[in-house]
């Protein structure tokens, strides 16, 4: 049964599209958005791992930020845009080739993360000197403030988050994609571009927040029913809601924020150390260098790892001990994996307890569990990557 969404929440696009289709929807980052659809999560999760689920994200928080004057020499502009940035974050911006996707965080000077995020630059000529940013819900509006307020007097961001932004994932995604907008099925990993559809434009990357392959699509308001039902309308896709996301993503280790990811974790806590990009450990010029060019070098107190749980599952808050019933830790992210058959868990401990095979404990009300500490992804990811050019 649908349930109505509460009055002071905002509503996507496509809500009464949910609604129609029977999903339960829940408040999240002030957004009303289905959980699940009549089939169930399990069911959804499944669909997903072995076909092709279609997301609602249109919560997240699309953008683009174009330079205010631009010299016209695509490489000039693309390195000034990345100026704008690049003191907010640690990725390397300015090596971005045309087309590229990045994920990076948003630091500060403590080296905590305000907010994971990806950064991608335009690859249709005449787009020098803009950038495409997608970030969470529920930090976009600190993000958009905290953007513009680098941008100002050098370029200005566009919100793009009254549009709908769709995840199309799993296995049978490109093959989906192939008869929708042949173009976009040949991008790789990481890619993105922006395509002709009907009397519109869709800007479509190949990345997704599940580990399975697939495809993220912005959409106009406009056109967003229309994009939804044609997708549905293929037997193999099916809509699917924010607890088989959850369940899709902690299956494949990825950080959630506000949870696995904070103002108090540093992206080597977390073991996103590709995120720190090489040019700009060279030049530890992102805020908290010092922080956590530190902890490149070892000097670190702890250390995300994943867990198999023996028993029910360890939620959020679950204290993890050691062997003499010392709390070294807590579980961040919890629950059942639905391909694995058994409670998964990602969390936070010392170094010297973070091997893969060490031993531990998880309190759940009150109860000790067996837990082992394994490495992540649980399941494989599935991405499909292109040869370099």
């Amino acid at each position: 049964m649908a349930e109505a969404p509460d009055a002071d929440l905002k509503t996507v696009v496509l809500n009464d599209r949910h609604i129609v289709a029977g999903g339960r929807m829940v408040p999240f980052s002030g957004y009303s958005l289905p959980v699940q659809y009549p089939t169930g999560i399990i069911a959804e999760h499944k669909w997903t791992r072995e076909h092709a689920g279609l997301f609602d994200v249109s919560h997240m928080g699309p953008s683009f930020l174009v330079l205010d004057r631009k010299s016209g020499d695509g490489e000039a502009d693309h390195v000034a845009i990345a100026a704008v940035v690049e003191p907010l974050c640690c990725g390397d911006i300015r090596g971005l080739k045309p087309g590229q996707v990045r994920y990076t965080l948003l630091l500060n000077e403590a080296g905590g993360t305000h907010d994971d995020l990806m950064i991608a630059r335009p690859a249709a000529e005449g787009w020098g000197g803009a950038l495409y940013i997608v970030v969470n819900a529920g930090t976009k509006e600190a993000d958009f403030q905290r953007i513009a307020a680098a941008a100002a007097g050098k370029a200005t961001l566009n919100r793009s988050d009254h549009c709908a932004l769709l995840a199309l994932q799993g296995p049978e995604a490109v093959d989906v994609m192939r008869t929708l907008v042949p173009g976009a099925a040949e991008l790789g990993f990481m890619h993105y571009g922006s395509f002709g559809w009907r009397e519109t434009h869709l800007v479509i990357s190949r990345s997704g927040y599940t580990g399975e392959d697939g495809f993220e699509i912005l959409v106009d308001p406009e056109h967003a029913a229309a994009l939804w039902d044609l997708l549905l309308a293929d037997p193999r896709v099916k809509p699917i809601g924010l607890g088989a996301r959850d369940s899709l993503r902690l299956e494949a280790g990825l950080p959630l924020y506000g949870h696995d990811l904070d103002e108090t974790i540093s992206p080597v806590e977390a073991g996103l150390n590709f995120a720190i990009s090489r040019r700009r450990r060279e030049m530890a010029d992102f805020p908290g260098a010092t922080r956590i060019l530190a902890e490149l070098g070892g000097v670190l107190g702890r250390v995300r790892v994943g867990l198999e749980v023996e028993g029910a599952p360890a939620r959020e808050g679950a204290e993890i001990v050691d062997a003499a019933g010392t709390t070294i830790g807590h579980v961040t992210s919890g629950g059942f994996a639905p391909s694995l058959g058994r409670a998964i868990a990602i969390g936070f401990v010392p170094p010297e307890s973070a091997a893969p095979g060490t031993r531990l404990n998880v309190l759940v009300r009150g109860r000790s569990q067996p837990a082992i500490v394994v490495p992540t992804p649980f399941v494989p990811h599935r991405y499909v990557r292109k040869a370099s050019t």
